[in-house]
């Protein structure tokens, strides 16, 4: 019990393109606000808002009447790709995804969503494969990037998946920052670099201060470096409203509150642990005073 709360799983803060996909975008499995799941974002393989003319005028609005047919094809089916994967039905998303590149084998939205479909088969070349295939295809696409990247991380293979972070932050046309900051904060303590971690994940606070996630891995880093105090304030902001506080975010209060030697804090902390969560691991080990598991 001592990864950090609401560590994210593999589909953590990965961007998922196509249309009527959306998911909110959350950072870390936990309730609600932010966790690292599937937001929305542009198709940077889809036909652009406007045409211009070979000196770069703006001459009209692009409407769906100036996709070709198989892009169209390869659109309506990379959405339906997109809603079974953010309804875990992946088998069949993977089938959607495979018609869509059938339609239009250069659609890149398609190979990102493919990649983010193969690592939940855990079938890492393939998914590997996909991401490259969408970044060879849209360099500057963000989304991909950031996918990739947690990739990269959930395969600890640390460095590479930071540099793919830090690609995607420095697009221009990239917005999700705050979800990038945290992603590469969350991979940077599972790294073990804990002073790398706390400055990404208070740059995406610092973006995005609603997201329970970030606040709460933030405590956690802080209190792996003996800033408790810090540590105190970003978990007893999550810990005040009942709709974001759980087991482990209770749990980690009570950690801080023993390492600050704090009785009566650990006390309070467990209290409630206790009386909303009996019978999870964390309410277990406060029984047994294991502090550090």
């Amino acid at each position: 019990m001592s990864t950090l709360p609401w560590a994210v799983p593999l589909a953590a803060g990965l961007m998922l393109l196509g249309g009527c996909a959306a998911g909110p975008g959350v950072t870390a499995g936990g309730s609600g606000g932010t966790s690292a799941r599937e937001i929305v974002s542009h198709d940077p393989s889809a036909p652009t808002n406007t045409t211009s003319t070979s000196s770069g005028a703006r001459t009209d609005l692009v409407t769906a009447s100036d996709e070709t047919e198989p892009q169209r094809r390869a659109r309506i089916r990379l959405e339906l790709a997109s809603a079974y994967f953010s309804e875990g039905k992946t088998e069949t998303a993977l089938d959607e995804v495979k018609q869509a590149l059938q339609a239009d084998p250069n659609r890149s939205a398609a190979y990102n969503l493919r990649g983010l479909i193969y690592a939940r088969l855990d079938e890492p070349s393939l998914a590997e494969d996909s991401f490259r295939r969408a970044l060879q295809l849209s360099p500057g696409d963000g989304d991909a990037r950031h996918n990739y990247g947690w990739f990269l991380c959930s395969r600890q293979r640390f460095a590479d998946a930071v540099s793919q972070f830090g690609a995607a932050l420095a697009l221009p046309q990239y917005r999700s920052h705050s979800k990038t900051w945290f992603a590469q904060g969350v991979c940077q303590a599972r790294s073990g670099d804990w002073v790398a971690a706390e400055k990404s994940l208070l740059r995406s606070y610092e973006l995005d201060a609603g997201n329970p996630a970030t606040a709460v891995n933030l405590a956690e880093v802080l209190m792996r470096r003996g800033e408790y105090e810090r540590a105190r304030f970003y978990v007893g902001r999550v810990n005040a409203e009942p709709q974001y506080a759980n087991a482990e975010t209770l749990w980690l209060a009570v950690r801080i509150e023993h390492r600050r030697g704090n009785e009566d804090g650990v006390q309070q902390w467990g209290e409630q642990l206790q009386k909303r969560f009996p019978g999870s691991p964390q309410a277990q080990a406060y029984e047994r005073r294991k502090f550090d598991e």
